[in-house]
């Protein structure tokens, strides 16, 4: 199978486009820096701008599967870059709006259209959901990163049109031994100032890194599956409650709070990636047959943490 990736630097694309080379696909990484792309043995890195079909479209004629990851980090490099100014809340949404219909455009003149396109989305699709279990039937918020989602999923929405089969994979927090959002959580716990981030309610939708890629893989080769899923583990948690499993792991005390009021006043808006959050659960991944390797949280932080400790 000849698979197009976008986004394929990132942490989750690495991770997918080793994963699909190891599977004997063949494996093309769009990258706005084609040069300097560190990809695995198999995988050719091809240059494209992050918003037309110019220069990588011919690509698409061959390819049997698209999957569009691309997209500037919601939660920055790192916490000093987190704060949203107008100015990244711009390029946060333009960056996947923009790279969406590039696809779309590309899939619209290829004379042989790929079987299916995976679009990425998040969980934030949803908006802040404290007391609600999500599920893909829950309607979409209203709040920044709810807007983002929407126009981002919305983007590649014509290529069904085209015959085109689209998967949506609203992603989770993506939890992985190097890079994403558990490295930056353990830093309090090893000093021994762990505690709950506000109140400790907000949902906590969290995945390991190879259930993310497993489930790209089954949604990719399995022809029947359409529409949005949650990529998500099935055991939802709060925040507190997933901070209680990392600290139990970490063999370190729970006791400190983050006040939520600190957060505001440093990350301003982009405080609500912390403050806030959704208890999804993968209602139609797991209908459709995918089996998790991590569903619980405890097992796939002492996984992610034996591999932190091996690096």
């Amino acid at each position: 199978m000849k698979v197009i990736v976008t986004g394929g630097t990132g942490l989750i694309g690495r991770a997918l486009v080793q994963a699909l080379v190891s599977g004997q696909h063949e494996v093309v990484v769009l990258s706005r820096a084609p040069q300097r792309a560190v990809l695995p043995a198999g995988a050719v890195a091809v240059a494209w701008d992050g918003g037309t079909a110019q220069g990588w479209g011919a690509q698409v004629e061959g390819a049997d599967a698209i999957v569009n990851l691309a997209g500037e980090s919601v939660a920055g490099e790192s916490l000093l870059a987190l704060r949203w100014t107008p100015e990244r809340k711009q390029r946060i949404l333009q960056s996947r709006v923009n790279a969406g219909a590039a696809v779309a455009e590309a899939i619209r003149i290829a004379a042989h259209k790929p079987a299916v396109l995976v679009q990425a989305s998040a969980v934030g699709f949803y908006g802040p959901r404290p007391d609600l279990r999500v599920t893909e039937t829950t309607p979409p918020g209203r709040d920044f990163l709810a807007q983002v989602c929407q126009a981002w999923e919305a983007s590649t929405a014509p290529v069904e049109a085209w015959g085109v089969r689209r998967v949506i994979l609203r992603i989770g927090i993506v939890l992985a031994a190097a890079g994403g959002a558990l490295p930056r959580q353990l830093l309090p716990f090893r000093l021994f100032v762990g505690g709950p981030i506000g109140s400790g309610c907000q949902g906590y939708p969290w995945i390991h890194l190879a259930d993310v890629v497993g489930a790209i893989d089954f949604l990719l080769q399995n022809s029947q599956t359409r529409g949005a899923y949650n990529i998500c583990a099935p055991s939802p948690l709060t925040n507190a409650e997933f901070g209680r499993t990392l600290a139990r792991v970490l063999r370190r005390p729970y006791w400190l709070p983050a006040p939520a009021w600190a957060f505001r006043w440093v990350f301003g808006e982009a405080a609500a990636i912390l403050l806030d959050g959704q208890r999804a659960y993968p209602q139609r991944l797991l209908e459709a047959g995918y089996a998790f390797r991590y569903p619980e949280a405890e097992a796939a932080l002492r996984d992610l943490l034996a591999k932190g400790d091996e690096a």
